[in-house]
C-alpha cells in the first residue's frame, strides 16, 4: 500500500507545480496561461515545462505570464515578451527562423549525407576485384607451414 501511495504522489507531483495563489479567477484567462506555460521552458530544469517545474524561477515566470495576459497581451505578445527577457532558450519547441533554420536542416541534411557515403562505400566495395591470387612461391611456402606438425 505504501509503494502504491508513493507512486501516485511522485506521478501527481508535477500537476501541483502550479500554486493555489497563482490561479487566475478569470477560467478563460488561467486556460490561456496554462495553455501558454506548458510550451515555455524552465530556464532551471532541463526539459521542463515553468507549469510542471516547482522551480522559483518558474514561478516567477508563471506570474509575469499571468500578469502580460490580465494587462490584455495576446497570446503572442505575452510569449514574445517572454522570449525577449529570456532569449529563445526559453520556448520548449524552437521556431524556424534564423539560426535555428540552419540547426533544422542540419540533422537530415547529414543524415542524407552519411547515407549516401554508406551507399557509395558499400557499392565500390561490391564492385571491387577480390585479392590478386597467390604466387606459386606464395603458395608452397602456405603448404610448408600447414605440413609442419606442432
Amino acid at each position: 500500500m505504501k509503494w502504491l501511495v508513493l507512486i501516485l504522489s511522485l506521478l501527481v507531483t508535477p500537476a501541483f507545480a502550479v500554486q493555489p495563489d497563482e490561479v487566475l479567477n478569470d477560467p478563460a484567462l488561467e486556460a490561456r496561461a496554462r495553455n501558454l506555460s506548458e510550451g515555455l521552458r524552465c530556464p532551471v530544469c532541463r526539459n521542463e515545462s515553468i507549469d510542471e517545474s516547482n522551480a522559483d524561477i518558474s514561478r516567477d515566470l508563471r506570474l509575469l505570464l499571468r500578469e502580460r495576459l490580465v494587462a490584455g497581451d495576446t497570446d503572442e505578445e505575452a510569449v514574445q515578451y517572454l522570449v525577449d527577457r529570456y532569449g529563445t532558450y526559453i520556448l520548449l519547441k524552437p521556431r524556424v527562423e534564423g539560426a535555428n533554420l540552419l540547426l533544422w536542416i542540419a540533422a537530415p541534411l547529414m543524415l542524407i549525407i552519411a547515407g549516401g557515403v554508406a551507399f557509395v562505400s558499400v557499392r565500390s566495395r561490391a564492385t571491387a576485384g577480390g585479392a590478386d591470387p597467390l604466387s606459386a612461391e606464395e603458395q608452397a611456402r602456405i603448404d610448408e607451414i600447414l605440413q609442419r606438425d606442432p
